[in-house]
Order: C-alpha cells, then sequence, then structure tokens
C-alpha cells in the first residue's frame, strides 16, 4: 500500500482543484471544482461564495464527497483520489487564521494570492470552509473499470 499512498499525496499535492459533490436538504446531487489546499492531507480548504449552491448544501447537510485528479492525461492512464467527509464554514477566528495561513501558501504558489479575514468575514460575500476527510480510495489499477481500493495517504 505505500506505493498507492505516495501516489495519493503525490496527486493532491499537484492538482490545484478537487471536485466537491454536495446535496441539498431533499437529496439534489450538485458538484463543484474548487480551488484547494490541504493540511496534512486530512483537513481540505476552500472559499467560496456563501450563495454558491454547495455552500447552501453544506449549510444543511454538511457530508461530502471530494474527488481530485488530472484530466490532462491520456485515456486509462489516469488515477484519482476519492474522499467522503463531512464539511463546514469555518466561522472561528482563530480557526480561520490558521486555515488562510494554509490556503495562501498554496495560493501564492500557484501565483495567486494572500487571503486575510476580511476577506471572508462581514459584507465580502465569500466564506472560508473546511472538509475533514474521513476515507479514502484510490482506482486499482487491475483492469477492472472503476475498481476502487481503499488507501490511507497518512500512512508511510
Amino acid at each position: 500500500m505505500t506505493g498507492r499512498a505516495e501516489s495519493a499525496r503525490e496527486l493532491l499535492d499537484a492538482v490545484a482543484y478537487m471536485v466537491l459533490a454536495t446535496a441539498d436538504a431533499d437529496g439534489l446531487p450538485w458538484s463543484s471544482p474548487v480551488y484547494f489546499a490541504h493540511e496534512g492531507y486530512r483537513a481540505f480548504f476552500w472559499v467560496s461564495s456563501a450563495e454558491a449552491t454547495h455552500s447552501r448544501n453544506i449549510a444543511v447537510r454538511p457530508e461530502v464527497g471530494i474527488s481530485v485528479f488530472d484530466s490532462s492525461v491520456p485515456i486509462g492512464t489516469g488515477q484519482g483520489v476519492y474522499m467522503a467527509g463531512v464539511a463546514e464554514e469555518v466561522v472561528d477566528d482563530k480557526a480561520a487564521e490558521h486555515a488562510l495561513e494554509v490556503f495562501s501558501r498554496r495560493s501564492v504558489a500557484h501565483g495567486g494570492r494572500v487571503w486575510t479575514l476580511d476577506d471572508v468575514r462581514g459584507g465580502s460575500g465569500i466564506r472560508l470552509y473546511r472538509a475533514v476527510a474521513a476515507g479514502y480510495s484510490v482506482l486499482a489499477k487491475d483492469g477492472r473499470p472503476d475498481h476502487r481500493i481503499p488507501v490511507d495517504p497518512l500512512s508511510p
């Protein structure tokens, strides 16, 4: 499993966007690509409009699915990391400051900017979100279509 865990970490470090799958109170699904940063391959942070469909969905149903994959590779050679987790708006200022440091480091590394509390509070309309992943899987690459196997990117 070590090779798979390492591959999962490499993919989570290399790809800039994750696909966030949410559902509303009635279970109607919605997915959105969002730019993200992670901390320790367990906590995933992004900023979004509080009025975005996925943000409204998280407010009523915090369970999410997350996929991270490289869409630029040839057919049949791709790999993805698939996660289940729980998401929420980060409302505590101390937790938000820490999360924004993590998010800003990655943002700046990709040519973006530093984010502050003022950017995600008050009338800005933008909010900071966190998802904590509880389970991970990758494609088995054994010739069977969409055969996923568990992996722990935190393992050595």
